[in-house]
């Protein structure tokens, strides 16, 4: 057994009976300015996207090295392929997750959502994807996140969905990855529970087809019925069921996890609320500590 076998056999018992939360440091391209806005970073405070990135790569490293992002709480960071690639410490920013922190690193690898059709956003094609994912593995990435999105009730759409995020998924465990596979339903949908289960339905009929070595992540919103995804934690194929905060404000967002017995977060704007480049170490550190034990205690339930 090599020791990429000896470390992934103790992170995926980590992720699939640790006690905790996933914690989603993923913005890309197209969301990160809003991420700094919020943090308190004025787009006039960049001219350009190295600039930007830098910034927000400053934004994770603060919070990533507070005292209060530590394993207690968290099982795992999802990062950005940008933020893979540059260093904390010294340290790649994954190995140091892992080393430093004992939190397992996952990697964010779609390019973003393709244009409305029969009632879903589809991802748009990964170009990179084979040399992404050679790149998180050399990285000692853990899993990968990858995220659709579905707006109506349409089962034409959403069947689509799911295949192609199990094709792309399991291209991803072919490389030694282990997918987070993400379709997520829309909070707004008129038609949300509706969607729901013919999601469900979907995701157990991708699940039975496969292979029994094959293992994913399921990641999805909080859902209308609680306990809904109940039977998708059972599936052997299945490490982890995690929910995404999905545009809830972070106390309605942990309100709702909580009456979800077994599921656990995974929160990007949630984890982040009331942060700001302005604040005090201490204050910093505090309100972090405070928005994770949250989360922590809705995750647990």
């Amino acid at each position: 057994m090599g020791k990429r076998d000896v470390l992934n056999k103790e992170q995926l018992d980590r992720m699939h009976s640790g006690k905790g939360f996933i914690a989603a440091l993923d913005q890309s391209g197209g969301s990160t300015p809003k991420a700094l806005t919020q943090y308190g970073v004025l787009e006039s405070s960049y001219t350009n996207e190295e600039e930007m990135y830098t910034l927000v790569h400053d934004m994770r490293t603060r919070i990533i090295k507070s005292p209060a992002f530590n394993s207690e709480y968290i099982l795992g960071a999802i990062l950005f392929e940008n933020t893979m690639d540059r260093k904390v410490d010294g340290q790649w920013t994954a190995d140091y997750l892992w080393e430093k922190k004992n939190i397992v690193p996952f990697l964010k690898v779609d390019k973003g959502l393709a244009d409305l059709a029969n009632g879903v956003q589809l991802m748009k094609p990964i170009s990179n994807l084979d040399e992404l994912l050679s790149r998180a593995v050399e990285r000692n990435v853990f899993g990968t996140k990858m995220r659709s999105v579905i707006k109506e009730a349409n089962a034409v759409g959403i069947r689509e969905v799911v295949e192609q995020q199990f094709a792309v998924g399991l291209q991803i465990f072919e490389k030694g990855l282990i997918p987070i596979i993400e379709p997520e339903v829309d909070i707004y949908s008129s038609d949300k529970e509706k969607s729901e289960q013919i999601l469900k339905d979907e995701i157990i009929k991708n699940l039975n087809t496969l292979d029994k070595d094959v293992k994913v992540m399921l990641k999805l919103s909080i859902p209308t019925v609680n306990d809904f995804y109940k039977e998708l934690m059972s599936d052997p194929h299945v490490v982890r069921v995690v929910a995404l905060s999905g545009g809830y404000a972070k106390d309605e967002a942990n309100e709702k996890l909580a009456k979800n017995h077994g599921l656990i977060a995974s929160f990007s704007r949630a984890l982040s609320e009331g942060l700001a480049a302005g604040q005090s170490d201490e204050d910093f550190d505090n309100k972090l500590d405070v928005t994770i034990r949250a989360i922590y205690e809705a995750s647990i339930t």
